[in-house]
């Protein structure tokens, strides 16, 4: 616009000397003319140049505004709009690597997002709380779209998840669950009933119970009177005026202290031994889930209750694993002088109950990658998803046809 109006300006002074009287200008009548036309003709020019430039510069303007309406639109709230399913990123904090459960539990996370197309982080916590903080904490920086996390522990994490749910990010907990005052710290729970397993694991223990007391009193080696016999043939739990002389007696070996499965696995097993008056809980230890302090843990029970020890409760197989070297190191045999009860439903555990070694296992799937998967898409589409879904398990015994038990994958 300043160019033209400089042209206008120009012309002007030009219209302005060629009106001068010739003596001013030094030109003649007929020159006058001539130049007055061409004058003229640039005139018209920069009018229509003038009105072109305008409209140019209108039909620039509108296009601008329609552009700035479409960014803000994109721009506005609703970020998941355009997010599809395939393009999903999301970030796993697997607790660790200590079983064969657990290293199943990952392959079945990688496995399912890549059957989907979904892009996985995988961070190992390798057994600590403040490695899983810190990968949780990396995620949010990255901004993935969900978050997924196997808790080590059940408390201490409501900061953290604070700050996911301030970055409007879910988060899904897996396998293991946590202890927070504000349950919207978290999106949902994929996993196992734990307080169901330690349930399972008392009832084999209850059935078991009867026939190891009917055996010791038809050996003779611990009689009962009339009364306590017929107690210990029917399914209700016997009074104190009921008990036998002998009372079966356990050792247990925990999970990590602290952690969702050792807590629940024990009430759900104490819940019903404790109401019997049959059974008697030598001690506890914890083993950590780990197979080596399972060795350890069987090592001190051997040496505490030497030829006192009847049943075995251990909340994983690893420790179950360790802790039958042990009883072999010391020329016992498992399954036959203790009763071993298990949890997880590793191969080596169920291959352990083919042989008779082991008792009991009690299932805890680790296959929960699909359930994961499913979970994420839903939220992250706005579609409708349950809070809590728990996998289908069962419980292996002695009892068992196991003939046709597939192969576990872990």
């Amino acid at each position: 616009m300043e160019f033209k109006r400089n042209g206008i300006a120009e012309i002007q002074g030009i219209l302005r000397t060629a009106l001068l009287p010739g003596k001013k200008r030094g030109k003649t009548g007929k020159g006058r003319i001539r130049l007055l036309c061409v004058l003229f003709s640039l005139l018209c020019l920069f009018f229509v140049l003038f009105l072109t430039g305008c409209e140019s510069a209108g039909k620039s303007k509108e296009k601008t505004e329609r552009n700035a309406d479409s960014i803000q639109s994109d721009s506005e709230p609703g970020e998941d709009a355009g997010k599809t399913a395939s393009s999903l990123v999301i970030g796993f904090s697997q607790l660790g690597s200590e079983s064969a459960w657990r290293l199943g539990n990952t392959l079945s996370m990688e496995r399912a997002a890549k059957d989907r197309g979904f892009s996985l982080f995988v961070e190992n916590g390798m057994q600590k709380q403040e490695n899983q903080i810190a990968s949780i904490r990396s995620f949010i920086a990255y901004r993935v779209d969900v978050i997924v996390f196997a808790p080590i522990v059940e408390d201490g994490w409501s900061n953290v998840l604070q700050e996911a749910k301030d970055a409007g990010i879910p988060v899904i907990m897996m396998d293991r669950v946590i202890n927070v005052m504000d349950s919207d710290l978290y999106t949902a729970y994929v996993g196992p009933d734990h307080y169901l397993e330690g349930v399972n694991a008392a009832k084999f223990l209850l059935k078991k119970a009867e026939e190891m007391l009917s055996e010791e009193d038809l050996s003779g080696e611990h009689s009962a009177d009339e009364a306590s016999s017929e107690a210990l043939l029917s399914n209700s739990a016997m009074t104190e005026e009921d008990l036998p002389d002998r009372k079966i007696r356990i050792v247990e070996m925990s999970g990590t202290e602290g952690s969702s499965p050792m807590i629940s696995r024990t009430k759900g097993f104490h819940d019903l031994i404790d109401r019997d008056g049959r059974f008697e809980l030598l001690e506890t230890l914890s083993g950590d889930f780990l197979r080596s302090k399972g060795k350890e843990c069987m090592e001190t029970f051997l040496r505490k209750y030497p030829d006192q020890i009847d049943v075995l409760y251990s909340h994983n197989d690893a420790m179950t694993l360790g802790a039958i070297e042990v009883m072999e190191a010391h020329g016992m045999k498992p399954g036959r002088d203790i009763v071993i009860i298990s949890v997880d439903g590793e191969q080596a555990a169920v291959d352990l109950l083919r042989e008779g070694k082991i008792n009991c296992v009690v299932e805890c799937s680790p296959m929960l990658g699909e359930a994961v998967m499913d979970l994420a898409e839903k939220i992250v589409t706005h579609q409708d998803y349950p809070r809590i879904t728990h996998p289908e398990e069962g419980c292996f015994t002695e009892y068992d046809d196991l003939s046709h038990l597939a192969p576990r994958g872990y």
